[in-house]
C-alpha cells in the first residue's frame, strides 16, 4: 500500500477537558498514568477492566456475577458474568426511577415533517411496561423472536426495550428494506411477531411500510402476529387476526411491570449483516454484551455523561440504531431521534436540530458530511451550535477534506471530531478517538480501552509504521456470541486466519506518534502492477478538487497489471462533467499516488449506490459496472444509481 498521508495536529485537548473526562477519572481512580498504559494493561488483563467498567458504570445485578469470563471453550465462545442476574432494562430505565430521577428528559424525537415528542424517563418506563405487557399478552416469551420494521421514532425505542423487559429477542430491520429483506430475516430468525409503521415521511413524501410488511409476510410462516404504529395515520390493507394497531393493543395495559430477571449470556437482539453471497448473517449480542460495551465507548470515547444529549444520525437496522438507545439510556442522559433526511427541507435541517434540541454529542457519517458539506459552509452558520461539545464520525474512512470542514465549521475548530470504527459484530468500536488525546484528521487515538486491537503483516507478525490486517488479541464482553444458527460461518468469517485471533477485515496503520488509521476493508482492496492500496487512498485525492462532491475507486481486470482502477466521481452543484476534468482527475491521483496507479477511467455519476446510513456500497460498484452479479442489495437506499453505473460500462 501507498505511504499513510499524516496530516498536522489539529486539535490538543485543553488541561481542564481531560481533568473532567469519563477517561481521566477512570485512570485516576485505578492508578493508571496514561491512555497508552490503560490501553495495554486493559487488553493484557482484560478480566479486570471489564469488571472495573461494570463497577463504574453502574450497571444493575440482582444476583452478583462469581466469575468475570469464561474461556474454557475457546476464546471465540468466551462467557461473562458467571453466575450473575440481570437484565439490561434495569440499568436503563428501573434505576433511575428508583434515584428519582423520573422527570428528566429520556427521548426526544422529530418527524421529518416537523412534529417533535418528548419523553421523560417515567413516561417512556410507563409506555415500554405497557407493550411489554400486551407482547405477554399476546404469548410472546422469553426468547421468542421479535421484528422491528421501524421508522427511528419513539415506538421503535418503546418496542426494543419491552422486548428486552420480558426477554423476548427482538431483530431491528432497516426502515427501507424491501419484502425479500424482511422475510429472509424472519424466518431465520424465526420470529413469531413483526412490529411495523403504516409509513414515514422521507424527503417529504409518504413512504408506506405496511403494504411491505404484508407482501414480507406472504412468506414469512412463523410470524403471527402484525402490530401496526400509526405514525402517518394512512389507509392501510388489514389482514384481520393477524393485525393489531398499536394504541389499541396497549390502552388497557398497566403502566408497571415487573423486569424479568435473567442470564447475563441470554440474547437481547439478533441484527442481520449484508454480505456479498448466502443468507444475511444475524450476530447474535447478549443483555450482558452488546449494552455494556456501548456503554463504555459511549464513556471512554465520547465521554457521555448524564448531562449530555445525544444524537446519532441512523437507522433502527444499522447497529447505531440500537446503540444510540440503550448507551443514552444506560449513561442516564437524552438520545434525540429522527426519522428523515439530513437536507429536507433544507440543507441546514440537521444544524437546526442540534440547536433546538442543545444537542452535545453529534455523530454522523463521512459520506453524510461530504453531501452536506457541498452545500457550502453557509447552511451551519444559520444556527447556534455552541451546545455541542463532541462531535463523531463512523461508517467508513474519512477524507481528509471532509474530516477537517466538519471540525471547522461544524465544532469551530474548538471540539474533537471522534473517529469510531468496528462493527454490528463487535458492538461498537476497535479503534476510536477520546478528548484526553491529541488529533490528526481522520486519525484514531488507538484502541478503545478494553480491545486487545493489534495490526498484523501477512505472516502474522506485529507491524507499526507499515499497513496490515485489524485484529483483536482478546475478547471483549460485546463480541457476538456467534451467528444464529451458523456456528461454522462464524468461525470462518472471524477466527480461521490466525489461532485465536479476530481478524476483522480493515486494513489499519500505526503510526510513529501512536496515532491509528483506517484505510478500509481489505476485501476492497485494489492491486494494481503489484502495488496494494485501499479504495480511501484514493477517493482522499479525488475529493481534493473543487469540483468533485464524493467518489468511489474500484479494481476492474487487466491483462497487464493484473487490476486497473477505475473512478466514480460525483460532481459538485454547478460543475459540469467533461473529457478534460476526468483526464486532471487521473493526472491528480497520479502525481499523489504514483504513475502506475493512473486511473483507467474515471466516470461521472449523478449518484452512488449506498445504504440507508450512507455507507457506498464499493462491492455493489464493482459488480455492476463488470456485468457481475452484484448480491445482497437489501440495504441499498438508491437503485437508480445503478443504472448509471451500468450505462458507464457499455460506454
Amino acid at each position: 500500500m501507498q505511504p499513510v498521508v499524516i496530516g498536522d495536529v489539529i486539535w490538543e485537548p485543553p488541561p481542564e477537558v481531560v481533568e473532567r473526562s469519563r477517561l481521566q477519572r477512570f485512570m485516576t481512580r485505578h492508578g493508571i498514568g496514561s491512555f497508552a498504559e490503560l490501553v495495554e494493561r486493559s487488553g493484557r488483563d482484560y478480566a479486570w477492566f471489564w469488571d472495573a467498567m461494570i463497577h463504574d458504570l453502574g450497571i444493575h445485578f440482582y444476583k452478583g456475577y462469581e466469575q468475570v469470563v469464561d474461556v474454557s471453550k475457546g476464546v471465540p465462545w468466551a462467557k461473562w458474568w458467571i453466575g450473575g442476574k440481570l437484565n439490561i432494562v434495569a440499568s436503563c430505565l428501573d434505576r433511575h426511577l428508583e434515584r428519582g430521577q423520573g422527570a428528566k428528559p429520556a427521548l426526544i424525537w422529530e418527524g421529518e415533517d416537523g412534529e417533535v415528542r418528548r419523553l421523560t424517563y417515567q413516561e417512556l418506563n410507563a409506555e415500554v411496561c405497557k407493550f411489554a405487557s400486551a407482547l405477554r399478552r399476546l404469548g410472546i416469551e422469553k426468547g421468542d423472536r421479535v421484528g422491528l420494521f421501524m421508522p427511528l421514532t419513539p415506538a421503535v425505542a418503546i418496542a426494543l426495550l419491552a422486548c428486552a423487559k420480558i426477554g423476548a429477542v427482538y431483530i431491528p430491520l432497516f426502515s427501507g428494506y424491501g419484502p425479500g429483506a424482511i422475510s429472509s430475516r424472519l424466518n431465520d430468525g424465526e420470529a413469531k411477531v413483526l412490529i411495523c409503521a403504516d409509513g414515514f415521511y422521507r424527503r417529504g413524501q409518504v413512504v408506506p411500510m405496511k403494504e411491505v410488511a404484508d407482501r414480507a409476510l406472504i412468506d414469512a410462516e412463523t410470524v403471527k402476529h402484525c402490530i401496526v404504529q400509526r405514525r402517518i395515520g394512512r389507509d392501510i390493507p388489514w389482514t384481520h387476526g393477524r393485525d393489531k394497531t398499536w394504541d389499541v393493543l396497549v390502552e388497557d395495559e398497566p403502566d408497571e411491570m415487573p423486569t424479568a430477571r435473567l442470564d447475563p449470556e441470554d440474547p437481547l437482539m439478533i441484527i442481520y449483516t449484508s454480505g456479498t453471497t448466502g443468507r444475511p448473517k444475524g450476530a447474535v449480542h447478549t443483555h450482558g454484551g452488546f449494552p455494556i460495551k456501548t456503554a463504555q465507548d459511549l464513556a471512554h470515547g465520547f465521554d457521555m455523561g448524564p448531562e449530555d444529549v445525544l444524537f446519532w444520525f441512523t437507522d433502527i437496522g444499522w447497529m447505531m440504531g440500537p446503540w444510540l438507545i440503550l448507551g443514552s439510556l444506560l449513561h442516564g442522559g437524552t438520545m434525540v431521534l429522527y426519522e428523515g433526511t439530513p437536507d429536507t427541507p433544507g440543507p441546514d435541517r440537521l444544524w437546526r436540530m442540534v440547536a433546538d434540541h442543545r444537542v452535545s454529542i453529534l455523530g454522523v457519517s463521512p459520506t453524510l458530511v461530504r453531501g452536506l458539506m457541498a452545500h457550502g459552509d453557509e447552511p451551519p452558520k444559520k444556527h447556534d451550535l455552541s451546545s455541542l461539545r463532541v462531535l463523531g464520525g463512523t461508517g467508513e474512512p474519512w477524507n481528509p477534506e471532509p474530516f477537517t470542514w466538519y471540525f471547522q465549521q461544524i465544532g469551530g475548530s474548538r471540539l474533537p471530531v471522534i473517529n469510531y470504527t468496528g462493527g454490528t459484530e463487535i458492538a461498537g468500536g476497535i479503534l476510536c478517538g477520546n478528548v484526553v488525546s491529541k488529533l490528526r484528521p481522520t486519525s484514531f487515538a488507538g484502541p478503545l480501552p478494553g480491545m486487545a486491537a493489534d495490526v498484523l503483516d501477512d505472516q502474522g507478525q506485529s507491524v507499526q509504521g507499515e499497513v496490515g490486517e485489524l485484529v483483536i488479541r482478546a475478547p471483549w464482553p460485546g463480541m457476538t456470541r456467534g451467528f444464529w444458527q451458523d456456528d461454522e460461518r462464524y468461525l470462518a468469517t472471524y477466527w480461521s486466519r490466525f489461532p485465536g485471533v479476530w481478524v476483522h477485515g480493515d486494513w489499519a496503520y500505526i503510526a510513529d506518534d501512536g496515532l491509528w488509521y483506517v484505510l478500509g476493508r481489505s476485501d476492497d482492496t485494489i492491486k494494481v502492477a503489484g502495488k496494494r492500496l485501499g479504495p480511501a487512498e484514493v477517493e482522499s485525492v479525488l475529493v481534493g478538487h473543487r469540483a468533485v462532491a464524493e467518489s468511489a475507486a474500484v479494481g476492474v481486470p487487466d491483462e497487464l497489471k493484473g487490476e486497473a482502477l477505475v473512478c466514480f466521481v460525483v460532481l459538485r452543484s454547478g460543475q459540469k462533467p467533461d473529457s478534460g476534468l476526468a483526464e486532471q482527475l487521473k493526472d491528480m491521483v497520479a502525481a499523489a499516488l504514483g504513475k502506475p496507479l493512473r486511473p483507467k477511467s474515471v466516470e461521472f455519476v449523478a449518484d452512488l449506490p449506498k445504504t440507508r446510513n450512507a455507507k457506498i456500497l464499493r462491492r455493489v460498484v464493482k459488480a455492476v459496472y463488470l456485468g457481475l452479479e452484484p448480491g445482497d442489495l437489501s440495504s441499498l437506499e438508491n437503485p437508480d444509481a445503478l443504472e448509471a453505473i451500468s450505462g458507464a460500462r457499455q460506454r
